[in-house]
């Protein structure tokens, strides 16, 4: 909670540095002026004509403090005739946390042939130690034990526009999980849930995107609407069979002093036998900040979310976000009572002319966190 009292309590200095610099002259001005100088000049000093680099330090709840590297692309399709093209961007990451999590990932989203079509492909490859509260929306805190687990995941999709703005095509995933490690007399050790001993899953899907966007990193108007659906069954090499849906909804509305409201509702389902680490869950960078990545998990989950974006001086911006979710076993379990709230203020520092951005969340839930990356949340 302190850190987000000392962020609203800066947000007045970064006004006055604004004030200053436009009336000109003034020497506090000037020395706002250079800071800003020096850190452009840093990320121009990081950022080649084809590669950026950029240290990766993160601090959440679920790494602690994590040191690493990020490079990442971002380029277009050679045979881009319109200048039209999305930019396509490859980041590769690699991070090690003082919680002993090793994480190297890569991804690719590739747009061509003048945004009709759009290839995803993401590898990751982690050694994990984590926490575990068990199933369920009212979990006592007491609850949490740790297991460690070594997994490889990978999907791939490809979509096509079949009509305006209308993207469809097929998804793949896969992941192998080895638990290496469990508490004693502890729920996986006990073997209670799905999954205690480790999974294999393999499934096959389909995605379907609206997407009428302006910017794909930051949009400042139009909604992107996703649906997919996954099925892992053991004739595709999964040794879990269920099946998951997910449709989220987002919508962006600008403002003429340039501010964007971000709003998103998102919705899981979880049908069948799924192992414990793959049921709908809330938590994390993405949805609630604030809460532990998969504090509350269940067959159902659903999340909403706000955030009103501003600039307050040349690549500086901040945001105000709000949150508020639940998981459930069943849609009758739903009810408001039962709705977990979240809420904060993050720093953004634009890395390019595409809109790429640093960014720095201060957020607090059932405890307070901060959060360290890359694009936006939502």
């Amino acid at each position: 909670m302190k850190k987000l009292l000392l962020a609203i309590f800066f947000l007045p200095l970064f006004s006055f540095a604004q004030s200053e610099a436009d009336e000109g002259g003034a020497s506090r001005g000037k020395v706002f002026e250079k800071l800003f100088d020096a850190a452009d000049g840093v990320v121009d000093f990081i950022s080649g004509e084809k590669w950026s680099f950029i240290p990766a330090v993160t601090y959440s709840p679920e790494t602690s403090l994590g040191l690493g590297i990020r490079a990442i692309r971002i380029f277009r399709h050679q045979n881009d005739t319109t200048g039209n093209v999305r930019p396509s961007t490859l980041p590769i990451t690699f991070l090690y946390t003082l919680n002993r999590q090793a994480i190297l990932t890569g991804e690719l989203n590739y747009w061509l042939n003048e945004n009709r079509d759009f290839l995803n492909a993401r590898i990751e490859l982690t050694d994990y130690p984590f926490k575990f509260y068990g199933i369920g929306n009212d979990l006592p805190a007491a609850q949490e034990e740790y297991y460690a687990t070594r997994y490889i995941y990978m999907h791939l999709n490809y979509e096509r526009e079949i009509l305006p703005r209308l993207y469809v095509g097929p998804r793949y995933e896969f992941r192998t999980d080895e638990i290496y490690e469990k508490e004693p007399e502890g729920i996986l050790d006990r073997q209670l849930v799905a999954g205690a001993n480790g999974q294999r899953l393999s499934g096959l899907g389909m995605k379907v995107n609206w997407d009428s966007r302006d910017n794909i990193f930051q949009p400042s108007r139009g909604t992107f609407h996703q649906f997919s659906y996954m099925t892992f069954q053991p004739f595709l090499g999964s040794n879990f069979a269920f099946d998951q849906f997910d449709a989220d909804f987002r919508k962006y509305i600008g403002f003429k002093n340039q501010n964007v409201l971000a709003l998103q509702s998102w919705w899981s389902f979880t049908t069948g036998n799924p192992p414990f680490q793959h049921v709908s869950l809330i938590g994390g960078s993405d949805r609630m900040r604030g809460y532990f990545e998969g504090r509350y998990r269940d067959n159902l989950a659903m999340v909403h979310q706000a955030e009103y974006r501003f600039k307050v001086y040349r690549n500086l911006g901040m945001v105000a976000f709000g949150s508020a979710g639940q998981v459930g076993d069943r849609f009758s379990s739903y009810n408001l009572s039962r709705m977990r709230y979240g809420a904060g203020v993050g720093f953004r520092y634009r890395l390019n002319s595409e809109g790429l951005n640093i960014r720095l969340d201060l957020a607090y839930g059932d405890q307070s966190a901060f959060y360290f990356g890359l694009n936006e949340v939502i």
